[in-house]
Order: C-alpha cells, then sequence, then structure tokens
C-alpha cells in the first residue's frame, strides 16, 4: 500500500512541477514493476535486485541461469 501510495505521489508531483517549470520534466526515478522499489533498479530487466534474484531462481528469466562451480 505505501509503495503505491508513493508511486502516485511521485507523479503527482511531477505534474504538478512540469507545469511550473520545464527543466523539471527530465527526473525520473525508476521503479520496480513488481514491489515499486526505487534502490536497487536493474535498466535491462526492469525489476529491483530483489525481484530479479526471485524472478531467476524461479526461472522466469529466459537465458538467466544461477552460476556454480
Amino acid at each position: 500500500m505505501a509503495t503505491t501510495a508513493k508511486i502516485a505521489k511521485d507523479e503527482k508531483l511531477a505534474i504538478a512541477h512540469a507545469k511550473k517549470t520545464p527543466k523539471l520534466q527530465c527526473r525520473h526515478r525508476n521503479r520496480c514493476w513488481r514491489c515499486g522499489r526505487p534502490r536497487g533498479f536493474l535498466r535491462k530487466y526492469g525489476v529491483c535486485r530483489l525481484c530479479f534474484r526471485q524472478l531467476a531462481l524461479n526461472g522466469e528469466i529466459p537465458g538467466v541461469v544461477k552460476s556454480s562451480w
């Protein structure tokens, strides 16, 4: 609940700031599409490191395998 509220608040602030000054339009925070986490974001996959690990272990990300030696 809290993460969705944060996302909504970020979007609302972005719209308000976009109306005031054009330089703030480029400020965008990458967030995980599963949990909304803003930190530890992997651009290539669009998820945070925690969700990436879970998806990789479940085999839901093609081409990603757990290493072993």
